[in-house]
C-alpha cells in the first residue's frame, strides 16, 4: 500500500506513524531536495537547503517534529521551527522566505489519537506524487552522513506567526467594523492566529474552542462537530459563526440563525463577488464532482464556467495552476483563492467572505440563499468489487435510467473511494424523498453487480 494518499501522510501516532518513520521520510525527502539543487560539496550555511517544519497542536506532534527536524538536520537541511500554527501558514511561509521545502505534521480534521506529514515544495505548493513517489522509494537506503559544518542547523523562527498574520490582513481591503464574529478554532493551529486576524481587521470576536492542551484538538468542537458554534452564535447574537479546522486549511460557516453554511455555498458568494469586480480570471469557478447542483445552476446563470475536478483540493489546486484560475474549491469548506495562497486557506476564506458580507450590507444568510441547495443522498456500498464497476453494463444502464427520470432537475454520481472497498452512490433530487428512493435503488444495484 502507497504510504502518501491524497493529502500525505496519515495514521494512528506512534502506531501507524512512528517517529522511525518519521525519521525516514525527512532523510529521504532531504536527499532528494539536496540532490535537486546540485553539488553535494561542502556548503555553506547562505547555500544549505532550507526546510520550515510547523505542526498542529496535538501532543504527537512533539515526538514527530523532533524526528523530522532530526533527520532533516542530519542529512544537511538547516530546518526552522515555527511551532504550532495553520497548514496554510507554513505553505506561506515556505513561499515567502524561499525555503526549498515544508513540513507540516497534522492530521487536520481528524481526532487527536491520529497524525500526519505533509510536505511543500519550493513557492508553497504541494509535493506532486512523482515526489512522493520518489520519497517512498529512497526510504532506508544506505547513505554517507555528513560531518562537520556539512550537518544542518535546528533554528527556532519566533517571527512567523506575525508575518503570516500580515500576510493575511494584506488581503483585507474593506475593514470589518461592525460585525460582531464566533470563531470555533477547533482547540487547533489557528487556536491564536485566527481570533487575532478577525480583531485586526476590525470585527468583534468570541473565540471558543481555542485553548489546546495537545488532547482535545478537534474534540466535540471545529468543522466537524458544529453543534457548539450554532449555540454560541444564537447566544451572543453574532453576525456570523466561522468553523475552522485543527490545521485551519478549511471552514465552514453558521448564519445568525444557526444554519450551517457549506464550502458550495461559500464559493458562490465569493465567486459572485469578485466576478461583480472582474476579479474572477477568465469567468471561471474549480469544483469537484461531489458539488452540489445547486452550485452549478447558480454560477450557469451568472455566467460563470465551472471546471470540475476530481475529489480531493489538491486536484482542484493542480487545475487552477494549470489554467492559471483565481478561485475553487471543495464542499467540504475547502477553498483556493490563488491571488493570495496556492493551497487552501481557512482563515483567508473567512476574511474574504466577512468582507462580501460588509460589502454587500446583506447578513451572510441572504447571500448565502442565492445558492438553491438541492437535497443530496449519499449511500457507501462497503465490500464490494470496485474494480468491476467500470465495466458494469448493469449499472451503467442503471445510471442512465434514474439521471433520465431526474432530468434537469437532479444529479446521478457513482464512484469508487479512493482508499476502501467501497462504492459511493450520490444522488441529488428536487426532493429528499426522490434523492432517497434513487440512490437506494442504485446501492441495491451496486450490491447484486458487484458484491
Amino acid at each position: 500500500m502507497a504510504l502518501f494518499g491524497t493529502d500525505g501522510i496519515r495514521g494512528l501516532a506512534n502506531r501507524d506513524l512512528t517517529a522511525e518513520l518519521a525519521l525516514d521520510v525527512a532523510v529521504a525527502a532531504a536527499h532528494i531536495l539536496i540532490e535537486s539543487l546540485g553539488s553535494t560539496d561542502e556548503r555553506s550555511t547562505a547555500t544549505r537547503p532550507r526546510a520550515i517544519v510547523g505542526q498542529d497542536s496535538r501532543a504527537s506532534g512533539e515526538f514527530l517534529e523532533a524526528a523530522i527536524v532530526a533527520g532533516l538536520s542530519s542529512a544537511g537541511v538547516d530546518v526552522y521551527r515555527v511551532g504550532v500554527l495553520p497548514t496554510p501558514a507554513i505553505a506561506y511561509l515556505v513561499g515567502e522566505s524561499g525555503a526549498d521545502l515544508g513540513v507540516v505534521i497534522s492530521a487536520s480534521h481528524n481526532p487527536m489519537p491520529d497524525n500526519g506529514i505533509k510536505l511543500f515544495s519550493r513557492g508553497g505548493g504541494k509535493l506532486d506524487d512523482a515526489l512522493e513517489t520518489a520519497i517512498e522509494v529512497r526510504m532506508r537506503e544506505p547513505w554517507e552522513r555528513p560531518t562537520g559544518s556539512n550537518v544542518g542547523r535546528a533554528i527556532d523562527d519566533p517571527s512567523a506567526a506575525e508575518r503570516y498574520l500580515s500576510h493575511l490582513l494584506a488581503s483585507v481591503t474593506t475593514p470589518l467594523a461592525g460585525l460582531k464574529v464566533v470563531v470555533d478554532c477547533a482547540n487547533g493551529a489557528a487556536s491564536f492566529v485566527a481570533p487575532e486576524a478577525y480583531r485586526r481587521a476590525g470585527a468583534e470576536v468570541i473565540a471558543i474552542s481555542n485553548e489546546p492542551n495537545g488532547w482535545n484538538i478537534n474534540d466535540g468542537c471545529g468543522s466537524t462537530h458544529m453543534s457548539n458554534l450554532q449555540a454560541k452564535v444564537l447566544e451572543t447574537q453574532a453576525d456570523i459563526g466561522i468553523a475552522l479546522d485543527g490545521d485551519a486549511d478549511r471552514c465552514l460557516v453558521v448564519d445568525e440563525d444557526g444554519n450551517i453554511i457549506d464550502g458550495d455555498q461559500i464559493l458562490t458568494i465569493l465567486a459572485l463577488g469578485m466576478k461583480s469586480r472582474g476579479q474572477l480570471k477568465s469567468n471561471t469557478v474549480v469544483s469537484t464532482v461531489m458539488s452540489n447542483l445547486g452550485f452549478r445552476t447558480i454560477m450557469k446563470s451568472a455566467g460563470i464556467d465551472v471546471v470540475t475536478t476530481q475529489v480531493g483540493d489538491r486536484y482542484v489546486i493542480e487545475k487552477m495552476i494549470e489554467s492559471d484560475f483565481s478561485l475553487g474549491g471543495e464542499q467540504s469548506g475547502h477553498v483556493i483563492m490563488r491571488d493570495y495562497s496556492n493551497t487552501g486557506d481557512g482563515i483567508l476564506t473567512s476574511l474574504a467572505l466577512l468582507q462580501e458580507v460588509v460589502r454587500s450590507k446583506k447578513s451572510i444568510q441572504s447571500l448565502a440563499d442565492a445558492m438553491r441547495k438541492f437535497p443530496q443522498v449519499m449511500i457507501n456500498v462497503s465490500g464490494v468489487a470496485k474494480e468491476r464497476l467500470e465495466s458494469s453494463t448493469v449499472i451503467s444502464a442503471a445510471i442512465r435510467s434514474a439521471e433520465e427520470e431526474l432530468g434537469d432537475e437532479g444529479r446521478v454520481l457513482v464512484r469508487a473511494s479512493g482508499t476502501e472497498p467501497m462504492v459511493r452512490v450520490m444522488v441529488e433530487a428536487a426532493s429528499d424523498d426522490l434523492a432517497s428512493r434513487i440512490a437506494a435503488g442504485l446501492a441495491d444495484v451496486v450490491q447484486q453487480e458487484l458484491g
